[in-house]
């Protein structure tokens, strides 16, 4: 029955009615997008972003956060923070001493990331039940400073 009721519309009406009904979904996935604060493209967290590093990044905050980046990140983001290789599995975590963050450059957003990883797939997954939060501000530091010798 379907497949008459297709055929009595002819090509140009069927064209016609699937543009259509192209538009009323992907309005309906930005408007979804939109009062669920999931977004369209990789960006950072306002949130987060007005968050402070209670921790000052002196030369201790900063080895402090390299023993546990070297413990707990450096298996994906590499010994140096300039990426991962990824698997069949997952992707290649990103390059940490470079000058772009899709999350967010932020030492709040960063924080948040560590933290709570990145949903939906979790490809960075959360570190928040393992690490304590200074110690993740520790690590925002150390990952910082990386970047800073890089740029400079």
């Amino acid at each position: 029955m379907r497949t008459l009721f297709f055929l009595c519309l002819g090509r140009r009406r069927l064209r016609a009615l699937l543009i259509d009904i192209g538009g009323i979904v992907s309005i309906w996935g930005i408007l979804l997008a939109s009062v669920t604060g999931i977004g369209m493209t990789a960006q950072g967290n306002p949130e987060a972003a007005r968050m402070t590093n209670p921790v000052a990044p002196s030369p201790e905050s900063i080895a402090a956060g390299k023993q546990i980046y070297q413990r707990y990140c450096a298996s994906c983001h590499g010994i140096n923070a300039e990426g991962g290789s990824g698997s069949d599995i997952s992707p290649p975590a990103p390059d940490l001493s470079d000058s772009e963050w899709k999350r967010g450059s932020t030492d709040g957003e960063i924080f948040f990331v560590i933290k709570n990883g990145v949903p939906p797939e979790l490809n960075m997954e959360p570190w928040g039940d393992r690490i304590k939060d200074p110690d993740i501000w520790n690590v925002v530091n150390y990952v910082r400073s990386l970047a800073k010798k890089s740029r400079g």
